[in-house]
């Protein structure tokens, strides 16, 4: 299967590199300062649209960070497109839009994109055919969004309680049809399902191995960092020896949707996130502006470690801080 999987641009799943409208590739900044109330005005008049990050950026868990809804208000007061672009896949979004508003904040499920919805999207937009099935390890987000696709999935919350009795001439039945097995962040993964996953990727012909993202640890919760869905990916690489086709940051593949929804030129948008192998770099990747954020995973003695070698071209407290600099 191709890594190109849209029309109008080059889009790598894979390693990826968006070309920007003039045909040049993105330019990658060496250096990041930290956000001023110069460089913030600049920046907010220099671009359209600001996309964001969510867990770490907007909330951690289902506690809201402190300041978002002024910042964004204020960002939708100057005429700014916001969208929402995450790698957590647990839901879809749809379910991503009750829980912006059960926090207070207005946003469509058109402002949203989830890294469920673009593997959703991969596959329609490959004409993964209709009377394959894919195998999900994975919760609600990631069967939904298939679903809505048009696809028939097996497993994901409906093989949480299942075991596998490794016992002699006992083998485990696993479905001929499967074509394509999505791998995502999943709280109830076990051993039943890494087995039925493993046995559809090596023994069905052809069939395709997706990861919604390689992200190793997130907030799942606003106290702690929990293990993200880059465990999981790594545990069903390791038993296929088989490397995923991924769809989430960094991979530019949400770009194109993005582009062509807003019709923004990338070089007029900003990235704002708290990864920098994810946000970072996918904003890098695609040509846009970018923007670090220390309220989730990455501090700044992580930024500014010797062996970092992903630099945004600003860095900032939280999202607030934009409000603060601007009124300076």
């Amino acid at each position: 299967m191709p890594s190109s999987c849209c029309a109008g641009a080059f889009v790598s799943c894979e390693k990826g590199l968006f070309m920007a409208e003039n045909g040049e590739a993105p330019k990658l900044p060496s250096f990041h300062s930290p956000l001023s109330p110069e460089t913030a005005r600049s920046l907010v008049d220099s671009v359209d649209a600001f996309l964001f990050d969510c867990d770490g950026v907007i909330w951690k868990g289902d506690k809201l960070i402190d300041g978002v809804p002024d910042a964004l208000q204020t960002l939708r007061s100057l005429g700014k497109k916001l969208v929402f672009v995450t790698n957590n896949s647990r839901r879809s979004r749809g379910q991503y839009a009750k829980k912006f508003l059960s926090l207070g904040l207005d946003v469509s499920e058109d402002e949203i994109f989830s890294s469920s919805f673009a593997a959703a999207m991969f596959l329609k937009l490959n004409k993964f055919p209709q009377d394959k099935k894919v195998y999900v390890i994975g919760e609600e987000g990631i069967v939904e969004e298939m679903e809505i696709a048009g696809y028939t999935c097996l497993g994901g919350p409906e093989d949480r309680d299942k075991s596998v009795q490794l016992k002699s001439n006992c083998i485990v039945e696993h479905d001929k049809s499967v074509g394509a097995v999505v791998v995502g962040l999943d709280l109830h993964v076990n051993y039943y399902k890494f087995h039925y996953a493993t046995l559809c990727i090596r023994e069905n012909p052809g069939c395709l191995f997706i990861a919604t993202n390689r992200d190793t640890l997130g907030h799942i919760t606003d106290t702690q960092e929990c293990p993200g869905a880059g465990c999981m990916v790594a545990a069903v690489c390791a038993t296929t020896e088989k490397e995923p086709v991924v769809v989430g940051k960094p991979s530019p593949f949400m770009m194109d949707f993005l582009v062509k929804r807003f019709q923004i030129n990338t070089s007029r948008m900003c990235m704002v996130g708290d990864r920098l192998d994810t946000d970072i770099l996918f904003g890098q990747n695609t040509g846009c502006k970018t923007l670090l954020v220390l309220s989730g995973v990455t501090s700044l003695s992580t930024l500014e470690d010797p062996s970092n070698n992903i630099h945004p071209d600003y860095y900032t407290s939280n999202l607030f801080s934009i409000v603060e600099l601007l009124n300076k």
